[in-house]
């Protein structure tokens, strides 16, 4: 598999964060010296933006790297990390900050989602996308939202291609309950579920209203995974003040993933989940 931008930046950054503490040096220091602010420095280290050349040099001068082959390896994951990906061509319309997510995706190996408010994007079918994004993204225009429709069908291609991504998806009941209106957009989702439920690399569990109390009451959460093991998990959240990403934090990005495997005992097995909505798909059919 080909590491793309967004893993050679977070490579890099990891590796940068790693020599500057092993100087004891502050971010702030290194900031003043090159002369960016802290937060851009704060960037380049977890991946989220690129260096300038001449801003690594400075860097690697500060820590102390003057063997030429570890530098050539610093210079190499950073201008692979300039290298563009087929996302940035929807920036016009993504929301602020959501391009990293789509990169972070775009490079995973595998997927394990939590989702307590709507369908995961994977699985949404072009209609149902539709209705989700102009609900919540009400000043966005008709076109604006096409757009985003188009870019969550192409994130989808990950799905399906010979080497494909792994999708474990745990969906809370209300999601389901959710749909169930007298529509033909919301049986094809309930259809489309159903079987996306039955490709090998997707597995699918509903969370119960029967189940207790969880550890998913906090919301909604991604892990990302990668193929190589040295690139560390990722966890995503989003809500009404944006994105967050957890991956300095191992604490927290251990802590999701205990709540997963909690919630993935909590939730019914996938054959009993694929059941369900099998059965309240044909229950919308015959009540149409």
């Amino acid at each position: 598999m080909t590491v793309g931008p967004t893993v050679r930046r977070r490579r890099l950054g990891s590796e940068l964060r790693r020599l500057r503490e092993s100087q004891s040096i502050k971010l702030e220091e290194v900031a003043e010296r090159i002369g960016v602010a802290t937060s851009t420095l704060s960037r380049i280290e977890t991946g989220k933006s690129p260096t300038r050349p001449a801003n690594l040099s400075m860097m690697l001068e500060l820590y102390g790297v003057d063997d030429p082959a570890q530098r050539q390896v610093l210079q190499d994951m950073a201008r692979d990390g300039h290298r563009k990906g087929w996302w940035p061509i929807w920036d016009g319309v993504l929301p602020t900050g959501f391009s990293i997510y789509v990169g972070l995706e775009a490079e995973a190996c595998s997927l394990r989602v939590y989702q307590s408010q709507v369908v995961h994007g994977l699985l949404q079918t072009a209609d149902y996308a539709r209705a989700v994004m102009t609900a919540v993204r009400r000043r966005q225009t008709p076109a604006e939202i096409d757009r985003l429709v188009s870019l969550r069908l192409q994130r989808q291609e990950a799905l399906f291609k010979t080497d494909p991504l792994d999708l474990w998806l745990i969906l809370d009941e209300a999601v389901l309950r959710r749909m169930t209106v007298r529509s033909a957009m919301m049986r094809a989702q309930l259809e489309h579920l159903y079987e996306a439920s039955q490709f090998p690399n997707i597995t699918l569990q509903v969370l119960s209203f029967g189940s207790a109390l969880h550890p998913g009451l906090g919301g909604s959460f991604t892990i990302i995974e990668f193929p190589e093991l040295f690139d560390a998990e990722v966890v995503y959240t989003e809500g009404v003040t944006g994105q967050a990403y957890m991956e300095e934090r191992e604490r927290e990005v251990r802590e999701r993933s205990e709540a997963f495997d909690l919630l993935r005992a909590a939730a019914l097995p996938p054959a009993d989940s694929a059941r369900l909505i099998k059965a309240m798909s044909e229950a919308s059919q015959e009540s149409a």
